[in-house]
């Protein structure tokens, strides 16, 4: 195999975001995040600092959202969101850009609010991942964003929420990475349902993908790596946080 698990699992983001989502579905994903060891958890934000206290002491990171999920906020309340998400122990933050500004081309605005968040961010040490919702834009929206992002230093740019008309696509991608610096990461989000498929954006470049099916894909590398298969028990319990 061309993968180990680290490789393959710390490219996952768990996403618990869905809003139907309960405080113990929460929890639980929690729990499940840290039993397979992948990049961080993106929680609704009123649970970040619950996900925090849970991840405490482990190699997973807590990341919540900003501006989600159609990215209208104010900038000023994105700031807002940005630092409360820091102070409740945030380490990567996704944010929406403001799709409206940019289907109007008032690209001063859209550097303003991005650049907001990132600055708060950066001063404390954390990442944040730069969502464009890739499925109202056209090629131009895109490779635009691409460059303010590089011009900020954002970690990632990001394809989708998730919860908008359509997620990551291989097209999306490739041109996310090729106007991209090299300094800025790709995300991909929405859509990739398997271990094949998160192969395949790994083969583009992408190097973490939003996931709320990370225990199938998991399961599917250990199996295909001849691993123990990680019992379910382990993910229930809550011994060690």
């Amino acid at each position: 195999m061309a993968f180990t698990y680290s490789d393959i699992a710390k490219m996952i983001d768990h996403s618990l975001l869905n809003p139907t989502l309960s405080a113990a579905d929460l929890e639980a994903g929690c729990r499940l995040a840290v039993v397979y060891d992948v990049a961080s958890v993106c929680i609704m934000p009123y649970a970040l600092k619950r996900c925090a206290e849970m991840l405490r002491g482990t190699a997973v990171k807590a990341s919540t959202t900003i501006g989600f999920p159609h990215g209208g906020h104010t900038t000023a309340i994105k700031r807002a969101e940005a630092e409360r998400a820091i102070a409740e122990g945030g380490e990567e933050l996704d944010m929406v850009v403001n799709i409206s500004q940019v289907l109007s081309g008032n690209w001063d605005y859209v550097r303003s609010d991005i650049k907001a968040v990132v600055d708060v961010a950066h001063a404390a040490g954390q990442k944040v991942k730069v969502i464009f919702e890739n499925c109202y834009l056209k090629d131009e929206h895109k490779i635009q964003l691409c460059r303010i992002c590089s011009e900020l230093n954002a970690d990632w740019v990001k394809t989708s929420t998730g919860y908008g008309s359509g997620g990551a696509t291989h097209d999306d991608l490739k041109l996310m990475r090729q106007h991209a610096a090299r300094h800025v990461q790709v995300k991909a989000a929405g859509g990739v349902r398997d271990l094949d498929a998160l192969l395949a954006v790994r083969d583009l470049g992408v190097t973490r993908c939003g996931s709320t099916r990370t225990r199938e894909m998991l399961d599917e590398v250990n199996r295909r790596l001849n691993r123990p298969a990680i019992a379910a028990s382990a993910v229930a319990s809550p011994a060690g946080y």
